[in-house]
């Protein structure tokens, strides 16, 4: 896991509570936001799980057997 990862998380929570806040009070721009805070929370930890694979790939190969 690493701050990707953490930033994704807190994102999605926030945003679910605004949408249900704003669900509750019928405020839709709330709503909508807290929509858009979750998905950009998705888009994070996308971004967070491609980090780890290209270290996890960089790793691989630094720790492959030589060939010589």
């Amino acid at each position: 896991m690493n701050e990707q990862h953490v930033k994704g998380a807190a994102d999605k929570v926030a945003g679910k509570i605004k949408e249900v806040a704003g669900h509750v009070t019928g405020n839709k721009k709330l709503e909508t936001e807290g929509k858009v805070d979750q998905v950009k929370g998705a888009v994070r930890n996308l971004a967070g799980d491609a980090k780890d694979a290209g270290k996890e790939a960089i790793d691989s190969v630094k720790n492959a057997p030589s060939r010589h």
